[in-house]
Parts: C-alpha cells; sequence; structure tokens
C-alpha cells in the first residue's frame, strides 16, 4: 500500500463547526448540531468545535464535550486537573465523595439555558497544545504515533502555518480497520 498522508484523510476545516473565542456556549453548540448536520463525508460526527479569534482569524482552541460539560461546573477547577483522576486508579465512590464533598454538579440542568446564554467559550475550551499541530504532508505513522503519545482526539493540520484541516482519530482508526480487513491470513 502506498504511504498515506494526513491530507487523505482530515476534514477540510471549513466544514468543521467553528466559533468566535467571545462567542457564547449556546452559539457553539448551535454551530456544532449545524456542522454535523451538514457533514456528510464520515458516518462519525464532529464532536469539538473549533475556537478562532475574529480578529486574527487564528485558531486559538478547541471546545470539547467533555469541556463543555466540566464548564457548567466551574468548581472542578478549584479540585484538581480532573482528567487525571481516573489514571490514578480513584473508585466511583471516591469520585462521588468528591462530588459530593465539593457540592459539584447539585443542579446543573435546572440553570443549563441561563449558563448556555452566559458562559463565554474562551473561558471553557481547551487551547491547542504546540504539540497538536502537524503540516499536511506528514504521513499517517506519524499522525499515529502523535495520537497515541498525546492522547488526543483530534489535530490540527496545517499548510504553510495556517491551520487548513483537522485530523480525527475516529478517521484514522477507520481506516487502520479497513487495512486489517485487507489482509491475508
Amino acid at each position: 500500500m502506498k504511504e498515506m498522508k494526513i491530507k487523505d484523510l482530515m476534514v477540510p476545516v471549513e466544514e468543521y463547526a467553528r466559533v468566535s473565542e467571545d462567542a457564547i456556549l449556546q452559539q457553539a453548540v448551535l454551530a456544532l448540531e449545524e456542522a454535523q448536520i451538514n457533514f456528510k463525508k464520515s458516518p462519525y460526527k464532529h464532536r469539538a468545535i473549533l475556537v478562532f479569534n475574529e480578529k486574527t482569524g487564528d485558531l486559538v482552541g478547541k471546545l470539547s464535550q467533555w469541556a463543555i460539560l466540566k464548564g457548567l461546573e466551574p468548581k472542578y477547577d478549584e479540585i484538581v486537573d480532573t482528567s487525571k483522576l481516573s489514571r490514578f486508579g480513584f473508585t466511583p465512590e471516591f469520585t462521588r465523595s468528591i462530588m459530593q464533598h465539593y457540592k459539584l454538579l447539585q443542579a446543573p440542568l435546572d440553570q443549563v439555558c441561563q449558563k448556555a446564554a452566559t458562559l463565554k467559550v474562551k473561558d471553557m475550551m481547551n487551547k491547542v497544545d504546540k504539540n497538536e499541530y502537524l503540516d499536511i504532508e506528514t504521513t499517517l505513522d506519524q499522525a499515529i504515533h502523535c495520537f497515541v503519545m498525546g492522547h488526543n482526539q483530534s489535530l490540527m493540520v496545517t499548510k504553510r502555518g495556517k491551520v487548513v484541516g483537522i485530523l480525527r482519530l475516529s478517521d484514522v482508526f477507520k481506516e487502520i480497520c479497513y487495512r486489517i480487513k485487507l489482509c491475508e491470513l
């Protein structure tokens, strides 16, 4: 098989959900829904929203489903880096005790409309790390290494320093599964 480049699997940035960093949560959710409806290239729908600086047009972050859920309860930031809790082997009982002790998510859905109208995307988004950018000519093998080492769900594809697409883990996994099915055993 020929050496595959990430440009063969990426989703062009124009087909992705995008908002300004000054947008509110409701605008971001609506942008995600619209992008999911319009995306026909893959059975895998978008799970994140790209966040841009309105003045410069530069990508400044991503708003994932996880970040949205975490953003509904700002007290999570008072505890610890919640993304690492499960890696330490904490039991569900311990996690529940933290939730009760800090009074987390007491009634998040009761106030979801108010929060959606007031929470700014820039306060919830994850900044894109320099290790999440790959040049458009990067091989699929190199991209897989970046996914595994960085535990990323997506990587930003650049051409001459400008973001032109998104390489999603789901699309890479689909390609790997396709190749495995072609194997003669």
